[in-house]
């Protein structure tokens, strides 16, 4: 994320939104010499390495190196892709997760569409969602959490943004799930009532999405849903 990107926004090469092997290839050419040869390291390590291996991984502790190694700009690209080398299970994730730092927390929601297929690890997104922590925020309502979130949780989510500051653009699949959902105007609705009557301006993403929640709105092309990949960008 570049220094002008605003807090929480999603740029071109979001993590959970790039396929690894593109993320692989991106990131590569932006390395420096030494960047590169320590990533290749730590991935080569990971993949040697996958899972977890006594109290620690050696891939987890390359994790907490990549922001020094690669610089704060490319580190969220590093991690999810050491994360994804290592085939790091729900368990694992898991462990990263509570005990991390909040960027590698931000890397272990980036890395959920590539790695886990099923709803095992919502409960990490749903701790995402509870802090104000808006790049967290952003990462938890990724691909992932558009697969798998269910209706009450998703709109509390979108209205987690709102709350935040958080770019209604970071949720992904927003067009397709806010169509016509009837409760979710209204929540946006009462939302909007509220800060009007305490004298506050109103968002204005919550306009955006109260429109497309409209059932006469023009439906969104549908995507296709690869899901989780592998290490080559080839299907799991």
């Amino acid at each position: 994320m570049s220094p002008t990107t605003p807090m929480g926004a999603v740029g071109t090469d979001d993590p959970a939104r790039t396929r690894p092997a593109d993320l692989h290839r991106r990131l590569d050419s932006r390395l420096t010499g030494a960047a590169r040869a320590w990533l290749d390291q730590a991935l080569d390590e990971a993949a040697a390495h996958p899972g977890g291996h006594g109290p620690i991984s050696v891939w987890e502790l390359r994790l907490a190196e990549a922001g020094r190694r690669c610089g704060t700009e490319h580190a969220d690209a590093a991690r999810v892709l050491i994360l994804h080398a290592a085939r790091a299970d729900t368990l694992a994730l898991t462990r990263v997760y509570q005990q991390g730092t909040a960027a590698e927390r931000r890397a272990v929601l980036q890395v959920l569409p590539h790695l886990v297929p099923g709803p095992d690890a919502l409960p990490l997104v749903e701790d995402a969602l509870r802090t104000n922590d808006t790049r967290l925020v952003a990462a938890a309502v990724g691909p992932y959490t558009a697969r798998h979130l269910d209706p009450h949780q998703w709109r509390h989510a979108v209205l987690k943004c709102l709350f935040t500051g958080v770019p209604v653009e970071a949720v992904a699949d927003l067009d397709r799930r806010a169509r016509a959902d009837t409760e979710l105007a209204r929540m946006l609705g009462d939302y909007a009532a509220e800060r009007t009557a305490a004298g506050r301006s109103v968002p204005p993403d919550l306009h955006r999405v109260l429109a497309l929640t409209d059932p006469t709105a023009t439906p969104p092309a549908p995507v296709a849903d690869p899901g989780p990949r592998g290490t080559d960008g080839e299907e799991s």
